[in-house]
């Protein structure tokens, strides 16, 4: 029997099951989306490294984000762009595993560059006077630094164990990307202490950061509505609705994906909401903070002026 056990060296990706034309469209579709994500991003990056007025702690978690978005999209995009040209395809095992092992990374240190955000928030507007001491820079790094090492040690801890299953059967991932309940249903051996362990690192990766963030924004709700101006009050909320909206749509495609039960009817949508939280989640978190915040447009605008003024005088 040990003989004629066979061990997968590679996964078949299913991809979209759709017709030449419409995937030809999601191709062209995904390139448009895939450059704009990483030319916006790179250039607020680049507008909160240069520009002095964007140099405080909101902005460079919110590089944090944007850094951790590239590498998101990054990981999934450039083969689902192979898999829509030729209606599906193979990768290699330790490479689907490696990207299993960044996208699960970024998901998890997003969640966590997020929890930060709100905390620094809730400094800002709940004890303003304390903020310049508390979110000092060395701080700020730290709980980047923090953030980062935790999110890819907890998976590197996942993935570990998942590399000692045993796949010896079938090799068909219903997705665009290796992703873990179709990759654990293709395991042959059982997959049970993989599940716990999902379990028990979903309690700091995903109920401790929420449970936060809605303290802190419960205790910031509270504080602003005491703001006696109205003035004050909307320039306090002005400051979280960006970072409520991204957080919204995170959790909420998170959510979706993971949470809700799928069936067979359900399996095309939950494709699509997969996609929308790889792919366009990325490039939709810079224009959010873009459109929302009055610092980010000047420090662009700013920029787009030094960069034409030379021009004009030549």
């Amino acid at each position: 029997m040990e003989k004629n056990m066979t061990t997968v060296t590679e996964f078949y990706l299913l991809g979209f099951q759709a017709s030449q034309n419409r995937r030809n469209l999601m191709f062209f579709l995904l390139i448009v989306v895939y450059w704009l994500t990483i030319s916006i991003n790179l250039q607020i990056i680049l507008l909160v490294s240069t520009s002095k007025i964007l140099h405080t702690p909101m902005y460079f978690f919110i590089s944090q984000l944007f850094i951790n978005d590239i590498l998101l999209t990054t990981d999934i995009v450039p083969n689902t762009l192979d898999i829509l040209l030729q209606d599906g395809g193979t990768i290699p095992f330790l490479d689907c595993i490696a990207q299993l092992f960044f996208f699960s990374a970024s998901e998890a240190s997003e969640c966590l560059i997020l929890t930060v955000m709100s905390y620094d928030r809730y400094v800002a507007i709940c004890n303003p006077l304390r903020y310049s001491s508390t979110m000092t820079n060395t701080y700020c790094v730290i709980l980047a630094v923090t953030s980062w090492l935790l999110g890819f040690c907890f998976m590197m801890f996942l993935i570990i164990t998942i590399l000692t299953l045993h796949f010896c059967g079938p090799n068909i991932i219903d997705h665009f990307f290796c992703d873990f309940v179709p990759i654990l249903e293709l395991a042959c051996s059982n997959a049970y202490i993989v599940q716990v362990e999902i379990r028990i690192l979903s309690i700091p990766i995903i109920f401790i950061p929420v449970i936060v963030i809605i303290s802190s924004y419960a205790k910031i709700i509270a504080t602003t509505l005491r703001i006696p101006s109205s003035t004050g009050r909307q320039k306090a909320f002005s400051t979280c609705s960006s970072h409520l909206i991204v957080v919204s749509i995170f959790y909420g495609t998170i959510f979706g994906v993971y949470v809700l039960p799928t069936n067979e009817k359900m399996l095309s949508s939950s494709k699509i909401t997969a996609l929308l939280y790889t792919v366009f989640t990325p490039l939709i978190n810079p224009i959010i903070y873009s459109l929302k915040n009055n610092d980010i447009r000047k420090a662009l605008h700013g920029l787009v002026y030094k960069q034409l003024r030379p021009r004009h005088y030549m």
